[in-house]
């Protein structure tokens, strides 16, 4: 409560600051919300003869998604020898890119074959929460992932006892609640500024397009903006390094080559993981905005939207023994049921 008063009258103040009464602003913002109830997504709209090759890289790439984590999801459920803490996170991630995906990616494929690429309201405000929500939540998960890996190769003697059931399902719930509260306030906060426009030039609505179109520059939405993004993204990242330093000095000191081979498997997944999603992140939102930042943004956040959720389960199925195994034994069953069936 304290928070959002103070939060009302730094706004006021704010507006009177650039020479804009109260009764105005009240004004210019009911107004906003009566035309602005639908929104227009610009989208790869300036490249139609793209659109139709971005649709069915879409949605390729979405159906890929869906049955990759899916199925990973599935075999952690099914397979006893799946359920240890590793897996539990991976379950949370696979879910993680099953929600963030389906939140942006229908829309962008129903607008790349529409002549009118709209959005309401609702949906927009919808769309923008669960993408943070999704995409905050991750941050923190991939951070825990690195702890559970660090104690799995500096600790394996302690492992079971650390990283518990208990301990492992507070750890995924933390993640969870961080990711959903940082987006609610994040979401409210550019909900109620004032828009000057209904173009959102992104495919999605995504925070940082939907706030280029504010009437005025909100200094403590920004720097709010800039606390959430360092508290989710460097440090986080910085708990990563850290555990995976300590990670390397253990393998390094482990005598054979086979038990060194053992242990960076362990941990490549996760890593390769990592790579790819905090270089998309960082380069999104901690770096200048400007208009040609803005045209490889939605590129990056087509790659970072599609791409990215799509590899996760194909990496951890690489280079990952049990998760093949497991995934052979899943599709074993079905030609042994549907034969003795059929018999």
């Amino acid at each position: 409560f304290t928070l959002y008063s103070f939060l009302y009258v730094f706004r006021l103040n704010e507006g009177n600051n650039i020479g804009i009464n109260i009764d105005e602003r009240k004004k210019m913002e009911r107004e906003n919300f009566t035309i602005w109830s639908i929104f227009f997504l610009e989208g790869f709209s300036q490249y139609p003869r793209l659109e139709v090759v971005l649709f069915v890289f879409s949605l390729v790439m979405y159906v890929a998604t869906l049955l990759g984590n899916s199925t990973l999801i599935l075999i952690t459920i099914l397979d006893s020898r799946l359920k240890t803490p590793m897996y539990l996170f991976l379950g949370n991630l696979s879910f993680m890119d099953i929600c963030y995906t389906s939140a942006s990616i229908p829309t962008l494929l129903v607008n790349l074959l529409s002549s009118q690429k709209t959005i309401i309201f609702s949906g927009c405000a919808v769309q923008m929460y669960l993408s943070l929500a999704m995409g905050s939540t991750e941050c923190v998960l991939l951070a825990v992932m690195a702890y559970d890996r660090y104690v799995a190769i500096c600790n394996p003697l302690r492992y079971s006892i650390i990283m518990n059931r208990c301990v492992c399902a507070r750890m995924a719930t933390v993640s969870w609640v961080t990711g959903c509260l940082t987006a609610l306030l994040e979401t409210s906060l550019a909900l109620q500024i004032p828009l000057c426009g209904n173009l959102i030039d992104h495919f999605t609505c995504e925070i940082l397009a939907v706030l280029k179109l504010a009437c005025t520059s909100s200094l403590l939405v920004n720097m709010i903006m800039l606390v959430v993004s360092i508290l989710l993204l460097p440090i986080p990242m910085l708990l990563i390094c850290t555990s995976y330093i300590f990670i390397l000095s253990t393998i390094l000191r482990i005598s054979s080559a086979e038990g060194r081979n053992k242990a960076f498997s362990t941990c490549g997944a996760h890593l390769t993981v990592v790579i790819l999603y905090y270089g998309a992140a960082l380069s999104m939102y901690l770096k200048p905005s400007s208009s040609k930042a803005q045209k490889i943004d939605k590129i990056i956040s087509l790659l970072y939207g599609v791409l990215t959720p799509m590899l996760n389960p194909i990496i951890y199925s690489l280079r990952n023994k049990e998760v093949k195994d497991a995934m052979k034994k899943l599709l074993g069953k079905i030609p042994l049921r549907q034969t003795h069936e059929h018999l």
